[in-house]
């Protein structure tokens, strides 16, 4: 029970960002809270916050474990929730967000098949590449493709997704194909405009003399677009050479219409998320869609089939 308490004050402080917040929402002393951590970090023989006068800082150590600690909270309230809540149907209103190009093609074309399955549910689906406030915003769930940097969600890894390089056999046949990321400098590449997000460039594993590392590279040519929806379309019609994401083009990549290239230098792969607002009891409605989703992401072919 002490190891219990430990792991949900240390999430509590990390989510408030501060000991008596944490200790106020309980109904503790400040120094119970701070009691807990000091235990919990001497048991785990790392340090987890640097505690200053002002403000607290998560260390990396800490970052890595409170995902771990947030995904088990969630495991085992589900499992409680699971229990106690017996043979109950979900009901109400679901809320749900999703960026627009993912959403629309992996997210929507579920949504009616989980009501279909849960009649007294009711659901909004909202697409935006808009990085919504979830609790101002009373959203019960987001999906979100990549890195996490919100520590007050909670959140539930659905799937992997890689990033990497691909054309038309078309293309490639044209123009040659790239044997290094250096190459690209030769080719004519898609990329998405300034004004874009993605503004590091594109990601790739080389070797170097700790092995292999993480480089961003800025290639160049003569399309771009702030849409990567456009820049999927150009790259099927022969246009150059597109970095993309698996979920985009695994279904054209499988049915021959696009060739991976580059796959020896492919940037390790980040993650698709569920990710929900820090709660005590999560929904019914909520785990079972959770559920839902990670099933579907799951399955053989699922996004090959598109």
């Amino acid at each position: 029970m002490n190891k219990l308490k430990q792991l949900e004050s240390f999430v509590a402080v990390a989510a408030s960002g501060s000991l008596t917040a944490a200790a106020l929402a309980e109904g503790v002393a400040p120094a119970i809270m701070g009691r807990r951590l000091d235990a919990l970090e001497e048991r785990l023989g790392v340090k987890l916050l640097v505690r200053t006068t002002r403000r607290l800082h998560l260390t990396h150590e800490g970052s890595a474990f409170l995902e771990d600690c947030q995904r088990l909270l969630a495991d085992l309230a589900n499992a409680e929730a699971s229990v106690s809540a017996g043979g109950v149907k979900p009901s109400g209103h679901l809320r749900i967000t999703a960026p627009a190009g993912f959403g629309r093609r992996h997210v929507a074309p579920l949504v009616p098949k989980f009501r279909a399955q849960h009649a007294d549910v009711t659901i909004s689906l909202n697409l935006s590449d808009r990085v919504v406030d979830m609790a101002g915003e009373g959203f019960d769930c987001a999906v979100r493709v990549g890195d996490l940097p919100d520590s007050s969600l909670v959140s539930v890894r659905l799937a992997d997704n890689r990033r990497l390089c691909v054309a038309t056999p078309a293309y490639l046949q044209r123009h040659g194909t790239p044997l290094h990321p250096n190459d690209l400098a030769r080719f004519d590449c898609l990329t998405l405009s300034s004004d874009a997000s993605q503004t590091r460039g594109w990601a790739f594993t080389v070797p170097s003399s700790a092995g292999r590392e993480v480089v961003h590279l800025k290639p160049g040519g003569p399309l771009d677009c702030s849409d990567g929806q456009v820049l999927h379309d150009w790259c099927l019609a022969g246009h150059g050479i597109a970095w993309r994401s698996t979920w985009e083009v695994e279904a054209e990549i499988a049915a021959g219409q696009l060739v991976e290239v580059l796959a020896d230098f492919a940037a390790p792969p980040n993650g698709i998320y569920a990710v929900f607002p820090q709660r005590r009891h999560l929904p019914l409605r909520v785990r079972l869609w959770i559920d839902f989703l990670k099933h579907h992401y799951g399955l053989p072919g699922f996004w090959q089939a598109g």
